[in-house]
Order: structure tokens, then sequence, then C-alpha cells
């Protein structure tokens, strides 16, 4: 792995993918870049990558939770994740971990490994390759977040923010993470406009 050629990736969210059924969309963007790199996920590694993003509390531990708490009773720290590989449709990427005595890498799931960056706050990678073969841009992002943010306030309009977050509750109690995560997003949005508002 060449360290100079590493470009940085950060997170920017999650999609419902529209043209296969049951997946979705994870979103990475080029950190210094206009760059934007689409990762198609399932629904349970699109669920842990929500909740972890919103912050979300769940009751129990889910799988990528478990195995940080593990790794830190261990001493074992996620030095970062590379994706360095696309090919047939599919990233392949590595987690770089460290005890402060030994550095090991294993091969992991993209998604998986995505899930485990998040709650560690470990640096995103990947190359220049893999960046000109899957990356777009995104003509005017500053549109496209204006957008989304309109299309949010909108949407929070219809509902009360108590009966928001009684919902929010139902659905963490019942593990819905997923939904709990989307409806979390909604309250954050009603919230905001609520406190510019005069």
């Amino acid at each position: 792995m060449d360290s100079d050629n590493l470009i940085p990736l950060r997170v920017m969210g999650l999609s419902y993918n529209q043209l296969q059924n049951g997946a979705y969309a994870l979103l990475l963007a080029q950190t210094d870049g206009p760059y934007r790199i689409p990762v198609v996920i399932g629904a349970p590694e699109a669920q842990s990558i929500a909740i972890a993003l919103e912050g979300i509390i769940t009751p129990r531990p889910l799988t990528h939770d478990l195995m940080c708490t593990f790794a830190q009773a261990f001493g074992v720290r996620l030095e970062q994740v590379y994706i360095y590989r696309f090919e047939d449709g599919i990233f392949s990427s590595e987690l770089t971990f460290a005890d402060g005595q030994r550095t090991i890498t294993l091969d992991a799931r993209t998604s998986d490994a995505i899930a485990l960056a998040i709650r560690t706050h470990a640096p995103i990678f990947t190359t220049r390759a893999v960046l000109d073969e899957t990356g777009f841009i995104i003509a005017d992002p500053d549109d496209v977040k204006d957008a989304e943010t309109g299309q949010q306030a909108e949407a929070a309009e219809e509902e009360s923010l108590e009966a928001m977050e009684r919902e929010l509750q139902r659905l963490i109690d019942n593990e819905q993470y997923e939904e709990a995560a989307r409806l979390n997003e909604r309250i954050r949005g009603k919230k905001n406009t609520g406190a510019d508002a005069p």
C-alpha cells in the first residue's frame, strides 16, 4: 500500500436503492475533492451504519458494536479502512488493526469496514484507480443539500414533534433501528427548523 497515493474519504449518508429491492446505497465522498462513490449494501448493514451515523443507542449491542467493544477490551485499535479494488461490481476492502506491538491487516466486506470505521472514527481511504472507475461529481453540492433540507422540513411539518419522538422510542424498543434512524433524522430536521424560526 503506497500511502502517498491514498485518497481520504468520508461517509455522506445512505439512500434506498430503487433499482435493487432491499438494497441501499452508501455514499462516500472524497474528503478534499468533488468525487462521490456509491456503494450498494444490504439492509442489515445499512441499519447498522444508519444507527451509528445518527448516534442512536440500542438496548443491546449490534454485531459491529460488539466487535468494537471486544477490540477495545484487548487494546486493539482500528487504524484505517482501505478500499483497494473494484471488480465485477464489488468493492474490496481491508482493515488495519494495531495493538501497540503488532499491526495486522484483514480482508473485510466494505459495508462492515465502514460500519466499524464510523464507530471508531478510523480514517477511510481508497485509490485513485477506484475513484476514477466508480466516482462521480455532483455539479453543485449546495443545491442538493438545500433540496434535501427542504424535503425533510416539509415531511416533518406533517407530524407533531411529540408524536415523532414517541414513535422513535417505540421503534428503538422493538429494535427497528433502520426506521428509527430515518425518523431521528426527521426529528432533528424539525428541531433545527424550529430553532431557526424567529
